[in-house]
């Protein structure tokens, strides 16, 4: 038997997956799906927030085919001791994930050769300043308590929606999103459509691109995920490539619109030849598949001219603008 750390109600694990507490009281603590049973509450056996609570709840045979997900995978799903107790050792994290406003911000993508604004990347951000909570631990305790479905879903809501007299149509938006919360992309996308639609932006405007953190280990469900974008009509960007996962063998994989190179290859690439040596080849690969590459991480103009030199086709970096809320205080710097 084991204890709230935050109200000392006494609670149990039962083998069969699920965490039955024996007080309602504690619903006050918990921040994930749950229902009732007589006067005891149980953590409903999915730790992925895709749908809203009560979906999860009366989650049948129908939904779990159209999510294409077995009995085993479900099972795996199963919220466990470990994810309980970090919920509550990160409660406020967990709770501005789920309730929080969030923003996106505009980092500008420049275009290197006309020197005019390409895109911008869309950069989540807390609403209110006196938040402090980073993107980049909101993805992280997302993800290690099943919350990361949620959280891809409202970051992607907010870059879509901040296009609203921000950024202008025909402009690009590049977005960040999490392949491992897509299960069935002809299921799972459906929620990004429908913000196309509700917000009535042209999919030729958006790019998604998969975001640094994956680790990609089924190449063809992420190729499935790329095409099912690409049908309707929006393109696709793979992040970081020479880092990690993103080789660039995988470019004639996948076929991506956009390669966005990997900044350390970036850093200081006017000094050091190895580095040339692979933004040179990485444009050449690219370009010979018909892909837009695009060189992140850009702060110094030495870099800039490098890459331009190279033949990148758009840069992006500090060196052009820094996040900003607004389109019109974003861009500060302009291409050499």
């Amino acid at each position: 038997m084991n204890s709230c750390i935050h109200c000392g109600i006494s609670f149990d694990f039962y083998k069969e997956g699920f965490l039955f507490i024996e007080s309602k009281q504690i619903q006050q603590h918990i921040t994930s799906a749950y229902q009732l049973m007589n006067d005891h509450v149980a953590f409903a056996p999915y730790s992925s927030l895709d749908m809203v609570e009560d979906e999860l709840i009366r989650l049948n045979h129908s939904t779990d085919i159209k999510m294409g997900l077995s009995r085993t995978k479900r099972l795996e799903r199963v919220i466990d001791i470990q994810t309980f107790k970090l919920r509550f050792y990160e409660k406020d994290t967990v709770n501005f994930i789920q309730h929080g406003q969030m923003v996106s911000h505009l980092q500008p993508i420049i275009n290197l050769h006309s020197k005019e604004v390409y895109g911008y990347e869309s950069l989540l951000r807390t609403k209110d300043s006196d938040v402090t909570f980073s993107p980049m631990k909101l993805f992280d305790i997302a993800a290690k308590t099943g919350l990361h479905s949620l959280l891809d879903q409202r970051a992607r809501e907010e870059a879509i929606k901040v296009r609203q007299g921000n950024v202008p149509v025909g402009t690009k938006s590049f977005i960040n999103f999490l392949p491992s919360t897509i299960y069935n992309p002809d299921f799972c996308l459906q929620h990004t459509f429908k913000l196309v639609e509700k917000y009535q932006v042209n999919p030729e405007d958006l790019v998604f691109e998969v975001v640094e953190t994956e680790k990609i280990v089924d190449i063809g469900h992420l190729k499935k995920v790329l095409d099912r974008y690409k049908k309707e009509g929006i393109k696709v960007a793979l992040d970081d490539v020479g880092s990690g996962f993103s080789t660039l063998d995988m470019l004639e994989l996948l076929k991506p619109d956009y390669v966005k190179i990997d900044r350390s290859y970036i850093s200081n690439c006017d000094q050091d030849q190895s580095k040339l040596d692979f933004l040179k080849e990485a444009n050449e690969r690219a370009h010979a598949l018909g892909i837009i590459t695009l060189a992140e991480g850009i702060e110094r103009i030495e870099e800039a001219q490098v890459c331009k030199s190279l033949g990148y086709d758009l840069g992006q970096g500090y060196l052009f603008g820094k996040p900003s809320k607004t389109t019109k205080s974003s861009v500060t710097v302009t291409s050499p």
